[in-house]
């Protein structure tokens, strides 16, 4: 029988006590140490006899401290959900209204009061480091381990929940890609954003080190350069957005980061351009193109990029389905595009989560059942290939039309991307009065220099070669820099309210 993700984690810390478990910015705590506060706090939480699997929200940056509230919260029987600390105040409150937690537990101060009772910091430090042994462990397979809340369309952020179950598949997956032993991987992706799961239990289920790169660091380029030469790494976790950020730096090669063998991606398109330059500076590294939504826990699908890949393809396939999960395509929204048959992505399997906290409807439309198989609509499209190699093809709902001609923005993002004198671009589309796009801009951070007429002129005969007139964009506007989201992905969302904000 498979192991539990505690006992896997608890077996580690019993026979290596000593072993670095989290490395936050040189301050190492080892897994002794965090089995203790995690026991310590489960314990405290078990002696308020909280109701039975109520959650418990952790309001957290990225800490030590954060990871073993997350292990204690389960090992009392509750999961947990992670809420960042750059999180607006009306979406905590809007979290707690639908969660309806036992308990708050702050490793920071909370920026607005909550009508649930609240650890402090303060409170919470204490607790960790009072030596209690863990009650009995009571998680079942079909409980939730955590509670990941993402956007909603209608601006209600939607709770999804992964249980014990659906996480030890995704686990279990993760350790055949063959992790290097006692391997050191990047955290840098907030624990509310799901990538963080790709890091944190691997690590802690191998041996592994999960090494914590906080947004203090990521936010300041100077010190994201400097801290990446002293950091290091044998596994990359990270969205592509992120990684081209890092790729700025000459010294994020493999020379100076012999030891960094293993890149994975997920979260958004991995482009064909950040493929390539990542391979000619890490040509020894093995770079994982991974494809998944929140609700199927994580990623559902990987593929290794390598020459041959990239040579094939101009646009990076997403991968295959992991063992113990199948990809088909919704009949009733296929089409064909270029002789390819095109359709929603339908994703069943043992990492499916079984719905939204609370929301009822919402989970009876996007989940389902196929033969005691739970299944979940994903709104993205693909195409898969004869021998079940899958391709992501944009959203169902992020299609415009301009002009009566259909556009999927992902597609003009990845013609976009792949333009030699681009180093990112995002299209954006402005609408008139009568909610009809008008037209169609492109943000666009030059690969070199500054923005000009020429370089204009340049990018739309690029585009000419490549896309139909029509896809192409009626404007060019020139940035430094795009504004990435607290996830590591360019705020699409907030480029199309500037744009559309008069």
């Amino acid at each position: 029988m498979m192991q539990s993700i505690l006992e896997q984690f608890d077996q580690i810390a019993t026979a290596h006590p000593d072993r670095p478990a989290i490395d936050e910015l040189g301050q190492v705590i080892t897994y002794g140490t965090l089995q203790a506060k995690a026991n310590a706090i489960a314990a405290e939480l078990a002696a308020r006899n909280l109701p039975a699997k109520a959650p418990i929200m952790v309001y957290c940056d990225q800490s030590s401290l954060a990871v073993a509230a997350f292990l204690g919260c389960v090992k009392a029987g509750h999961a947990y959900i992670p809420v960042d600390t750059h999180a607006p105040n009306d979406r905590l409150l809007a979290i707690a209204t639908i969660a309806a937690p036992a308990l708050v537990l702050a490793t920071v101060p909370l920026p607005v009061e909550l009508p649930v009772a609240t650890v402090t910091p303060g409170e919470l430090a204490a607790i960790a480091v009072s030596k209690q042994p863990a009650p009995a462990p009571s998680l079942a397979p079909e409980d939730n381990f955590y509670i990941i809340f993402t956007s909603g369309t209608t601006g209600e952020p939607k709770g999804v929940q992964i249980s014990h179950a659906n996480l030890s598949s995704f686990v279990a997956w993760m350790a055949s890609f063959k992790l290097p032993a006692q391997a050191r991987i990047l955290g840098q992706a907030p624990f509310s954003f799901d990538l963080s799961v790709m890091s944190l239990y691997p690590a802690l289920t191998s041996g592994g080190c999960l090494t914590i790169l906080p947004k203090t660091v990521t936010d300041d380029l100077k010190a994201l350069v400097t801290t990446l030469e002293t950091l290091p790494l044998n596994v990359w976790v990270s969205t592509p957005s992120f990684v081209e950020l890092c790729l700025l730096a000459p010294t994020f090669d493999g020379a100076h980061h012999p030891e960094l063998t293993q890149f994975f991606f997920c979260g958004e398109e991995l482009t064909h351009a950040t493929a390539a330059k990542l391979l000619t500076r890490f040509p020894q590294a093995q770079v994982f193109n991974t494809y998944g939504p929140t609700e199927a826990t994580v990623a559902v699908t990987a593929i290794a990029i390598t020459k041959a890949v990239l040579d094939q393809y101009d646009r990076l396939p997403i991968g295959y389905a992991k063992p113990d999960t199948g990809l088909t395509l919704v009949p009733d929204t296929t089409h064909e595009d270029m002789g390819q048959t095109v359709g929603e992505l339908l994703i069943e399997g043992p990492s499916v989560s079984k719905g939204y906290l609370n929301r009822p409807a919402k989970t009876a439309a996007a989940f389902g059942q196929n033969h005691g198989v739970q299944t979940y609509r994903t709104g993205d499209l693909g195409v898969i290939a004869a021998d079940g190699l899958i391709f992501y093809r944009g959203r169902t709902d992020f299609q415009i039309k301009l002009n009566g001609y259909r556009i999927e923005l992902e597609e003009v993002n990845h013609y976009l991307n792949g333009a030699p004198m681009v180093h990112q671009a995002v299209a954006v589309p402005r609408y008139n009065a009568q909610h009809k796009v008008a037209q169609l801009l492109a943000y666009v951070v030059p690969a070199a220099g500054p923005g000009s007429r020429e370089l204009t002129q340049a990018l739309h005969d690029y585009l000419a070669t490549v896309m139909m007139p029509y896809m192409i964009p009626n404007r060019i506007v020139y940035r430094d820099s795009l504004p990435i989201t607290a996830n590591g992905k360019v705020a699409i969302k907030a480029l199309i309210e500037e744009v559309n904000a008069s």
